[in-house]
């Protein structure tokens, strides 16, 4: 090999992590001819001593949902047994083999990443993909999904691709090495070394100069150029063949051969090439033998060997974009024939010419097969091209809806756009319509773009009028959603208006416990008609879920429970039903809805003083969003924690990125969760009048999210400023919201309240009161918030001894959880009653990562390691090199004294 040497040197460096019982990934990506096969050579010739695996995407089968990844494991398919139940099932339900339904991509994806692994454990392995531009989509995402979670899997990753095939939008979050073309020393040494004759400096310089160093196109002039043109003594053609001329030149070699050959060439095209079995019972059914492939194995079109197969993936792609229409569906008509059933419908389709009712409904057909193996992009091509054969335009139009439908269901939101704009014109009914505009709101919510899809979707419930009341319902559910998203940039409509239509229209039918209807009701009545209306169905909706065996994350449908719960100050609903959604999510593998429910549930371990377990949360749950292909949700979702931590810096570049969200998505959401996450940081700090700033800003709206667990802290926060009627206006929305609420935690926010606002000796029965009802519940910041004040209370009248009590408890408390400034307030306030407070210091011995630490917990609990590595989506091996340095750091021999060792560690913090 000519030059490469820093590509050379990143293969290196990934096999000898492989070797060294790590992973290694890596994408290659340039122009046609740049070498980026030629590289996967050199490291399948310096991995000898690994086990290399291969696969090359083929143009003809992008539309077959898993066909490239179950080509990729097939040899390893005995192994299928070993694996865990749910991904055994979900990777038997994508490859067909069962009749399992469909299972979540990414559950698909841990199956493959395990069977992957496993086999790694036993040889380490190197896996080499090529023209990953042709791999379906469905494939392509498992193996990004792979590449992103491997550790420590004695596993080997390389994949290349072309520019401007869509590489980046699958691979992008992967280590990607662009090709350029050689330098001009290493292309004129190349361009020598394949020509046999003279070759004049001159025409050598115009040679590298013209083709850029692209050594394909070296090596192809090197060979098919004339010697006298070589020698400089009769002119170069023009242009010379780079790139696209490259196809031209293959094709004019292929079109020299005979007519048999090129057509057996073309059939190659179609097919995949280690699917030797179809090739040639196609073959058969064209009157083409394996005599056939001899000329062009003489041309150099075909590499000589036990299997027949393209010298270059572009030949591949050459053959086949020059082939006339007729040649193709010959082809076709002949894989037809012989295709097994599944297979038949796409290349009878390819093989007819204009609209067809028939293969029309058979394409269809073939769709439903590739939902229930939950290849929706496979099932999204198959309704296309199923639409585009009908003749009838409604017909039509309802099934480009239905592909746009499941390519929404893939992700791949640019198809659905273009085909809602090809369906609309030919849609006369109104649940066609309907369907045509849910599916542009959910596009518009998943891009967290809520401003106009509740308008849009009111106007779809007035289409529909009195016809359908089931569809009309789900509608305004999701209108009402994106109303709470929204708040009040939304356009067209009010919150107010979207759920007085939501609430007006429920009618509680016989639903399961595990429904999200009843909730959505409860919250639209909250805001339609006042919390004296809507707080008792919500305690409702909450108390029945909490019955529910098992729960569905549908549209992230933990954050609607995580506001409910914030609402009704219900802290034990909240932690109960986002508990069930992860486990829901964990088993279904839907990674994105999981992630959404860990940022929950990380709020829930915050209020109870549980910093490490809510940071172990967001970073599982930006890990999940990464290895879903979506960008980490950031730092942003700390906020609520750095204002507990007093960590002021990242606090403000939350808030700055969280405003900015809401200004530009229309996410007042975020606006609000800000002003939460600065009071408390603010009043941490005794800075009361800028806590009350923050306060005010979403006071003025009343809002439905994070409105009523501010109120205790706008309470002391007015007070402190000064600021009585606002105070009050907190206090008297206090009184009646906290009683109908009627939780533990509502009460003991009431007390608390009510002692600031007592100027005589009652206050101290109030606070006695509040610290009893929150002893009641998980919140323990707010227990020892409560002890705070009263401890301030008890010193400013001068109890020195009792006022210590309450101090010392606080202090503890935010000292052990590391909330900075409240411990530091205690600090102070404590002694200023003559005791000393000793700051602690962190054992560095003991400094896990989160990662680690993560592990750690759940190996305490008593989770084995394949149960680990299950939960968190990554393999055994990396589950073990996990505990291996846990056991290190933590100085321990075996997993029962983890559990011990990070119980002394979290005293000592």
């Amino acid at each position: 090999m000519v030059g490469r040497h820093a590509e050379r040197e990143a293969i290196g460096r990934l096999l000898v992590s492989v070797r060294d019982g790590f992973s290694g990934v890596l994408v290659l990506t340039g122009d046609a001819g740049v070498g980026k096969s030629r590289l996967l050579e050199y490291a399948a010739e310096s991995a000898q001593d690994l086990t290399v695996v291969r696969l090359v995407g083929v143009e003809a089968e992008t539309r077959l949902g898993y066909g490239a990844l179950h080509r990729l494991l097939r040899p390893y398919l005995g192994r299928l047994s070993t694996l865990p139940e749910r991904q055994r099932d979900a990777l038997n339900a994508a490859f067909g083999l069962t009749d399992a339904p469909p299972s979540d991509r990414h559950l698909v994806g841990l199956a493959a990443l395990t069977l992957l692994s496993d086999a790694a454990t036993a040889a380490p392995m190197l896996c080499l993909v090529d023209d990953v531009q042709w791999l379906d989509r469905e494939s392509a995402e498992t193996l990004a999904f792979v590449g992103r979670r491997l550790y420590a899997d004695c596993l080997g990753l390389l994949f290349a691709g072309h520019d401007g095939t869509g590489v980046h939008d699958v691979f992008g979050a992967l280590p990607v090495l662009r090709l350029e073309g050689l330098t001009d020393v290493e292309a004129r040494a190349l361009l020598a070394d394949g020509v046999t004759g003279h070759l004049d400096q001159a025409v050598a310089e115009r040679l590298v100069a013209g083709t850029g160093g692209n050594p394909l196109a070296l090596l192809e002039l090197a060979v098919n150029l004339g010697s006298e043109q070589l020698a400089g003594i009769t002119p170069l053609p023009e242009p010379l063949p780079v790139s696209r001329q490259l196809e031209a030149h293959f094709r004019q070699a292929a079109e020299l051969l005979p007519a048999d050959t090129q057509t057996l060439l073309l059939l190659m095209a179609t097919t995949p090439t280690d699917d030797q079995a179809t090739l040639w019972r196609a073959a058969g059914a064209l009157g083409l033998s394996i005599r056939s492939a001899t000329p062009a194995i003489a041309a150099g079109i075909l590499n000589r060997g036990i299997v027949a197969e393209f010298r270059h993936p572009l030949i591949r792609s050459a053959v086949h974009s020059a082939a006339s229409a007729e040649e193709r569906r010959n082809v076709q008509a002949a894989l037809a024939a012989t295709s097994a059933p599944e297979r038949r419908a796409w290349h009878l389709a390819e093989a007819t010419d204009g609209p067809d009712d028939s293969v029309a409904a058979q394409l269809a057909a073939a769709s439903e097969l590739a939902q229930t193996r939950g290849g929706y992009s496979e099932q999204a091509l198959f309704l296309t091209r199923s639409a585009e054969m009908t003749k009838h335009p409604g017909k039509r139009a309802e099934r480009y809806l239905d592909a746009a439908a499941a390519h929404l269901a893939s992700g791949n939101l640019p198809a659905v756009q273009t085909l809602l704009e090809l369906a609309t014109p030919d849609l006369t009914g109104p649940t066609g319509r309907t369907h045509a505009i849910r599916l542009r709101a959910s596009v518009e919510m998943v891009h967290a773009r809520p401003r106009e899809v509740p308008a849009m979707l009111l106007e779809a419930v007035a289409d529909l009028g009195t016809t359908d009341h089931m569809a009309s319902w789900d509608l305004l559910g999701e209108a009402t959603r994106a109303a709470i998203m929204g708040g009040r940039t939304i356009t067209g409509t009010t919150p107010r208006e979207v759920a007085k239509a939501t609430a007006d229209a429920w009618c509680e039918p016989a639903l399961p416990a595990s429904s999200p209807d009843p909730l959505m009701a409860a919250l639209a009545r909250l805001i339609a008609y006042g919390y004296a209306a809507g707080a008792p169905a919500l305690a409702a909706a909450l108390a029945r879920l909490r019955t529910a065996d098992e729960l569905q994350d549908q549209n992230t449908f933990s954050a609607m429970v995580s506001l409910a719960g914030d609402e009704l100050w219900d802290i034990e609903a909240k932690r109960e039903i986002l508990g069930k959604l992860v486990t829901a999510d964990r088993d279904r593998g839907a990674l994105y809805g999981l992630s959404i429910a860990l940022v929950s549930l990380a709020g829930v371990e915050i209020w109870d003083g549980r910093f490490a377990a809510a940071e172990s949360c967001y970073d599982e749950a930006d890990d999940y969003m990464t290895a879903t292909g979506y960008s980490p949700s950031g730092d942003f979702h700390k906020a609520l924690l750095y204002a507990w931590t007093g960590q002021e810096v990242e606090l403000r570049a939350a808030a700055a990125t969280m405003n900015a969200m809401a200004e530009n998505l229309g996410l007042v959401l975020y606006r609000r969760s800000i002003g939460q996450a600065l009071s408390i940081f603010e009043i941490g700090r005794g800075r009361y009048r800028e806590a009350l700033d923050a306060l005010l800003a979403v006071f003025d709206h009343d809002p439905l999210v994070l409105g009523d667990i501010n109120l205790a802290g706008m309470v002391e926060a007015g007070l402190r400023a000064d600021d009585r009627k606002a105070a009050a206006m907190a206090m008297e929305r206090m009184e009646e919201r906290a009683p109908l609420a009627g939780t533990p935690w509502a009460w003991g926010l009431l007390a608390r309240c009510r002692a600031l606002m007592t100027d005589d000796d009652r206050a101290e029965q109030l606070y006695q009161e509040s610290i009893s009802q929150l002893e009641k519940v998980p919140v323990a910041v707010e227990l020892a918030w409560s002890r705070l004040l009263f401890g301030e209370w008890l010193r400013r009248r001068r109890r020195r001894a009792d006022a210590r009590v309450q101090l010392r408890a606080a202090y503890e408390s935010f000292e052990s959880w590391g909330a900075a400034s409240f411990a530091e307030r205690a600090r102070v306030e404590l002694l200023a009653t003559g005791e000393t407070a000793r700051k602690r210091t962190v054992d560095t011995q003991l400094d896990l990562t989160s990662q680690e630490r993560h592990v750690a917990m759940l190996a305490a609990s008593g989770l084995t390691n394949a149960e680990i590595a299950t939960q968190l989506f990554v393999t055994t091996s990396t589950i073990e090199f996990h505990l291996s340095r846990v056991f290190r750091k933590l100085g321990i021999t075996s997993r029962k004294q983890i559990g011990r060792k990070l119980s002394e560690a979290d005293s000592d913090d």
